[in-house]
């Protein structure tokens, strides 16, 4: 009775160990095979931002937007119950500036702008790598479009290899938040879109 009952928490331990796995991967929102090393699980870690490009807005704020244009061009991979939740264009939320808080990162950025937007979004935090992991915005989710499918989020062109609690916005930062059906090969973010 004593093996059963440990072979059920083994059982367990490695389903969730699967699952963390799995949610790093996609949802580091980088497509990048390579995780970056995990941060201390007391607080996010943060880094650097890429350069920001010369036509950002002045003053103290950034530009959002969110996309799943890409699903036009795959939607017999789409799931069905899905498809009506697809805008026509593509755009979930067109690029909208707002003003930057103080500390903000990409995720705290995405999280108070749906909310103000009233877009549904869903996020599981990930402690093993001090990072929010993006499930779902406005009803699509990660596999709804292909086993290679799920959100990642761009900075001024650049998909960072990190989730995206760990990354400190700048002033006249450009954040998109894109939906990919290829591990992010079909918008730049992919293995061969890193430089």
């Amino acid at each position: 009775m004593c093996w059963k009952r440990n072979k059920r928490k083994f059982t367990l331990a490695v389903l969730v160990i699967a699952a963390l796995a799995a949610a790093f991967c996609f949802g580091g929102c980088s497509g990048n095979a390579s995780p970056s090393p995990a941060p201390e699980a007391s607080a996010p870690q943060t880094f650097a931002p890429a350069p920001s490009p010369e036509n950002t807005p002045a003053g103290n704020t950034v530009t959002m937007s969110i996309s799943c244009a890409v699903i036009l061009d795959n939607l017999d991979l789409l799931d069905p119950d899905k498809t009506e939740l697809v805008p026509e264009d593509g755009w979930i939320l067109e690029p909208v500036t707002v003003e930057l808080q103080e500390e903000e990162t990409v995720f705290d950025l995405l999280l108070r702008v749906t909310r103000e937007h009233k877009i549904h979004m869903e996020y599981a935090q990930a402690p093993m790598y001090g990072s929010a992991y993006i499930e779902g915005i406005a009803n699509l989710y990660e596999f709804d479009c292909g086993a290679g499918s799920g959100w990642m989020y761009a900075v001024n062109g650049w998909y960072p290899n990190y989730g995206c609690s760990g990354y400190k916005l700048e002033p006249g930062d450009v954040v998109e938040w894109r939906y990919t059906c290829d591990t992010g090969e079909d918008i730049g973010g992919g293995y061969q879109g890193q430089e």
